[in-house]
């Protein structure tokens, strides 16, 4: 059985708190982005040595191989989205299909110890850039493909959630 694709908005995170993952975007300082990566993808390569890390555990659910190739795509997405915040003015960004991106790429079928290394520089080159984010800068915006405006600071907290909700649905904390 096939996943059927996420179309949720997910922005209305950016106001309130998570029911399915508890994470809070009034707790969520720019500043602690960095760490907070960090600490996440440590989570996330730990789940890569599971013995059943490309096992589904439902049909039309995603195994955590495939949620952390996702969250490993998210960091790279999100750093090209920054570099353009930080960059241009305004910049529009592309749409990106995350199920399309998960079919292409065959997550299920990729090597865990290939996805934990690359998780790990993406997760590093993006909290390399939260990192460089001044009080300036916070406020520079950008535009998704459907016109959602984001600030540097909105962008960071969007990003962060999809990382810790994936967290959530792995079963790890």
């Amino acid at each position: 059985m096939a996943i059927t694709p996420d179309t949720s908005d997910w922005t209305w995170v950016l106001k309130r708190s998570c029911p399915d993952c508890g994470f809070d975007p009034a707790a969520v300082r720019l500043r602690d982005l960095p760490r907070q990566l960090h600490d996440t993808t440590m989570v996330l390569s730990e789940v890569l040595r599971r013995p059943d890390v490309a096992q589904r555990p439902s049909p039309d659910v995603w195994s955590p191989l495939e949620y952390t190739c996702h969250i490993r795509d998210v960091h790279r997405i999100f750093a090209e989205r920054l570099t353009a915040m930080l960059g241009e003015d305004a910049p529009r960004f592309a749409n990106w299909d995350q199920d399309a991106a998960a079919v292409d790429q065959a997550y299920g079928e990729q090597d865990p110890d290939v996805v934990a290394v690359d998780l790990i520089e993406a997760a590093g080159t993006v909290a390399g850039l939260y990192a460089t984010v001044s009080e300036e800068t916070a406020s520079r915006t950008g535009l998704r493909a459907d016109g959602t405006e984001f600030t540097v600071t909105t962008l960071g907290i969007y990003h962060l959630h999809d990382v810790v909700h994936h967290v959530h649905d792995v079963g790890a904390v």
